[in-house]
């Protein structure tokens, strides 16, 4: 390795911690894993966590993630869906789009998306979007 690259390195190094520290990655993973233990001890049929039925939540194109995390979240609380914690996902969604933290999640603030899921692909897909971020 050159010298003279060294201090570009470091420099792309810092840039990434920081984006990874302003997407506050570590308590997504956390809160989102939680969600998903939660459910997966409820029987998947249970009406009360949706795991099963569809509630038809936002699936994100690349790039409008974040606008999608705020909408399914929402949802998820209009259908009281462990609230306490999905209340925090939400808020921390809505304050990274609000202050375009995280933009290669953000591109616009209108969720844009293919296909919906239940509440299990929901979380799936949140977690392996913010995983991929903190590699």
């Amino acid at each position: 390795m050159n010298a003279s690259m060294l201090p570009h390195i470091l420099f792309s190094c810092l840039l990434l911690s920081v984006q990874a520290q302003n997407c506050s990655v570590r308590e997504i993973i956390r809160y989102t894993k939680r969600l998903l233990v939660s459910g997966s001890m409820l029987d998947f049929n249970d009406q009360s966590f949706h795991f099963q039925s569809c509630l038809c939540l936002p699936i994100a194109e690349p790039g409008h993630e974040l606008a999608c995390f705020v909408e399914g979240t929402e949802h998820m609380l209009k259908n009281n869906i462990s609230t306490a914690i999905t209340a925090r996902l939400n808020l921390t969604f809505q304050t990274q789009l609000d202050r375009h933290l995280c933009e290669s999640l953000a591109r616009g603030d209108q969720c844009r998306y293919k296909t919906k899921g239940n509440v299990k692909e929901f979380l799936n897909k949140i977690l392996r979007t913010y995983q991929a971020i903190n590699k």
